[in-house]
């Protein structure tokens, strides 16, 4: 039953884990990366719809994405959905090919981005500390109920604050290396 709680918390955790991972992807560096337009909707004759299950997306060089629509007609509204986005893409079409290029990121635009990581990193590690205080208050019922002693409670407590910290730690390595990235020129 304990062993049950601690393995939930930690798949939680990895999994919170791989959500930042996801998020920080987003966030760009000065280079060109496919992961950077995966959250963009395009409207899809009159659905939203991820861009690339419409559009094959490439990169053509180091500062250069392409989106190739799957269909001629879709190509205004690719275009579109990513001057829309919140990446500030400027995209040039050329037939059905739309080529991306990525400008340079400014120091001041390289630290707001480095505070937007900071920020999914404290998401992060209050997202890993929820999943404790859950498995916690777990170990507690089943004491309460006298399923289990209060020493394994406390030992329960100490294992899922190893996995705490554990958690926490990687977190922190994720966001400074994220960190260093951005602030490469």
């Amino acid at each position: 039953m304990i062993n049950d709680i601690i393995k939930d918390a930690e798949t939680r955790m990895k999994k919170s884990i791989d959500s930042l991972r996801g998020e920080l992807a987003k966030v760009r560096t000065g280079r060109a990366h496919p992961s950077l337009l995966e959250h963009i909707m395009v409207d899809y004759y009159g659905s939203d719809t991820p861009l690339s299950q419409v559009a094959s997306i490439g990169v053509e060089d180091a500062r250069t994405l392409t989106v190739t629509p799957w269909e001629r007609p879709m190509v205004q509204a690719v275009e579109k959905a990513i001057m829309n986005s919140d990446l500030g893409l400027n995209p040039n079409s050329a037939g059905t090919v739309i080529r991306i290029p990525m400008p340079q990121l400014t120091e001041e635009r390289r630290r707001d981005l480095v505070k937007v990581v900071k920020g999914e990193g404290e998401n992060g590690k209050i997202a890993v500390r929820n999943i404790r205080r859950d498995a916690n208050s777990d170990f507690k019922m089943l004491e309460k109920e006298k399923e289990i002693s209060e020493d394994e409670e406390r030992r329960g407590q100490e294992e899922i604050q190893k996995l705490t910290d554990k958690y926490v730690k990687e977190i922190d390595d994720v966001v400074a290396i994220k960190e260093e990235d951005l602030m490469k020129v």
